[in-house]
C-alpha cells in the first residue's frame, strides 16, 4: 500500500498540472505484497489488532472516543444550567458540527500537503488545550453560555483538522488486505465508547460537575499525542509545487472523476438522509411512543452500538458471500426493517431488537462505504478524498436530521419513521446501480 513520496521530483517541480492517468488507474498501487498464510486463512474482525502500531493507535482511539462522548453530555448538561432554553442546548451540538460542514475539504488539503504525523499531534495539542481550558473555567465557575459555545466551536474545528488526516493515516497501518477491517475496528472503538462514555459521564458529571468530562477529554488527547510521537513515520507528504487552490481543485476533481469515489458519495447520501431519521428521532421515540426515560434512551443508544459489534463481526461473511456492492444493499434493507419494526410498535422488547437490527445495518453500510473510498483513493489524494466523504456525511446527517424532525411534527413520529424505511429501501435498490468496487481502466 505504500507509494513513497518522490522527494526530488516535489522539490524541484514548480508547476504541476494533473495526472493524465485515469482515477482508477492512479487509486491502483503499483505492487502489494501477497497475504501472509495467516492472513488469507483468518476471517477474524481482529486481525489488525496483532499489528502493534494498529494496535497502539486504536486503543489511543478508543480512550479520545470515550473522551469525546464524555464531553458531549458534561457540555449538554452545563449548559442547561447556563442557558436551559432549547435554542442554546441545542447550538452545543451546532457549534461542534458546523466547521465539519464547512472546512473539511480544505483540511483534507492541508493533510495531504503536510506532514500528516505532525498535523495530527499539532491538532491534538491544540484540542488539548482547548479542552484543558474549558475544564478550568468550568470548574472555577467562569464559564458562561457564550464562552462555552465559542470553546466547542474550537473543538469542532481541531476535530475537522483530525478526522480527515487520521482516516487518511489508517492505510498506513496495516496491509490493504486488512484495510476493511481496520476500518470496522474503527466503527467498533466508536460504538464501545458509545456505550460507556455517556453512562460514565452521567455518573461523574453528576457526582463532580460537568469540568471533570472536560477533564477527561483533554486527558484523552494526550494518550493520542504518546501515541503519535512513539509512531515512527518515513513516508512525508508535499505540495507537490502546487498552490493551495490547485491541490483542492485536484482533490475535488478526483472526488467526482472517479467512478468508483463517486459512487461512494452518491451512496453514502442516499443512505444517511433517511438513515438519521434514527438519531433525530430518537429521544422522541424513546419519550413519546416509549415513555421511557433517559435509562430506556440509554438502553437503546447501548444496544445500536451492540449490534454496530455484532455487524462487524458478520461483515467479511458477508463481502466474501455478496461482494460489497450487494453487501451495502443488504446492510441497509435490515436498517430499513428495524425501523419500520420501531414504527409499528411500542413494545420495548421489540424496539430493543430492532434497534439491535439498526446498528448492524448502520455499521455494515458505512463501513463498507468508508472501505470503498479509502480503496478508491491514492495516497496523495487519501486525505482530500476522505474530506469529501466526511463533508457528505455530515451534510446528510445535519439535513436528514432536520428534514424528518419537521415531517414528524407536521404528521407523527411512527409515520416520518415509515417513510424513512421506505426511503431507505427504495435507495438501496437504486444503489444496486452504482457499484462502488474500484476497476482499473487497462493502460
Amino acid at each position: 500500500m505504500k507509494n513513497p513520496v518522490k522527494q526530488a521530483d516535489s522539490e524541484t517541480e514548480t508547476t504541476v498540472a494533473l495526472d493524465d492517468r485515469s482515477p482508477e488507474q492512479l487509486a491502483t498501487p503499483a505492487s502489494e505484497p501477497p497475504p501472509t498464510p495467516l492472513e488469507a486463512q483468518s476471517d477474524s474482525p481482529w486481525l489488525p489488532l496483532k499489528n502493534p502500531v494498529f494496535r497502539t493507535f486504536w486503543l489511543a482511539s478508543l480512550v479520545s472516543n470515550l473522551g469525546t462522548w464524555m464531553h458531549e453530555i458534561g457540555a449538554g448538561w452545563l449548559m442547561t444550567q447556563l442557558d436551559a432554553s432549547p435554542q442554546m442546548v441545542s447550538a452545543v451540538r451546532t457549534s461542534m458540527a458546523l466547521p465539519i460542514m464547512l472546512l473539511a475539504i480544505p483540511a483534507g488539503v492541508l493533510a495531504d500537503r503536510m506532514d500528516r504525523r505532525k498535523l495530527l499531534i499539532g491538532t491534538q495539542l491544540m484540542l488539548l488545550c482547548v479542552t484543558g481550558t474549558l475544564a478550568w473555567l468550568t470548574a472555577m465557575g467562569w464559564i458562561t453560555a457564550w464562552g462555552l459555545l465559542g470553546l466547542t466551536f474550537l473543538i469542532g474545528l481541531g476535530l475537522t483538522l483530525h478526522v480527515p488526516t487520521w482516516q487518511a493515516s489508517v492505510p498506513e497501518w496495516v496491509p490493504r488486505s486488512q484495510l476493511s477491517r481496520a476500518v470496522a475496528l474503527g466503527s467498533i472503538s466508536f460504538n464501545l465508547a458509545r456505550g460507556v462514555g455517556p453512562a460514565l459521564a452521567g455518573l461523574l458529571v453528576a457526582w463532580l460537575g460537568s469540568w471533570i468530562a472536560f477533564s477527561f477529554n483533554a486527558a484523552s488527547f494526550a494518550a493520542v499525542i504518546i501515541a503519535l510521537l512513539v509512531w515512527k513515520r518515513d513516508r512525508v507528504e508535499s505540495s507537490r509545487g502546487q498552490s493551495f487552490q490547485q491541490s483542492l481543485f485536484e482533490g475535488l476533481h478526483y472526488a467526482f472523476s472517479c467512478v468508483a469515489m463517486r459512487h461512494v458519495l452518491l451512496r453514502l447520501l442516499f443512505f444517511v438522509a433517511p438513515a438519521s431519521a434514527l438519531w433525530g428521532l430518537l429521544p422522541l421515540i424513546v419519550k413519546q411512543r416509549l415513555d421511557w426515560g433517559a435509562d430506556g434512551f440509554g438502553v437503546l443508544v447501548a444496544c445500536i452500538g451492540g449490534g454496530a459489534i455484532i455487524g462487524a463481526r458478520l461483515m467479511p461473511e458477508l463481502h466474501r458471500w455478496l461482494g460489497a456492492d450487494k453487501a451495502v444493499t443488504m446492510a441497509m434493507t435490515l436498517f430499513a426493517i428495524g425501523m419500520t419494526l420501531m414504527s409499528v410498535t411500542t413494545d420495548r422488547t421489540i424496539n430493543v431488537v430492532a434497534t439491535l437490527i439498526m446498528g448492524m445495518g448502520w455499521m455494515i453500510t458505512l463501513t463498507s462505504l468508508n472501505t470503498a473510498a479509502q480503496l478508491s483513493l491514492p495516497d496523495r489524494l487519501r486525505a482530500r478524498g476522505m474530506s469529501c466523504y466526511l463533508t457528505m456525511m455530515a451534510f446528510s446527517m445535519a439535513t436528514g436530521s432536520l428534514l424528518w424532525g419537521m415531517l414528524a411534527d407536521s404528521t407523527s413520529i411512527a409515520t416520518a419513521q415509515k417513510i424513512a424505511a421506505t426511503t431507505v429501501l427504495v435507495t438501496a435498490a437504486i444503489g444496486l446501480k452504482l457499484s462502488i468496487i474500484s476497476t482499473p481502466e487497462p493502460s
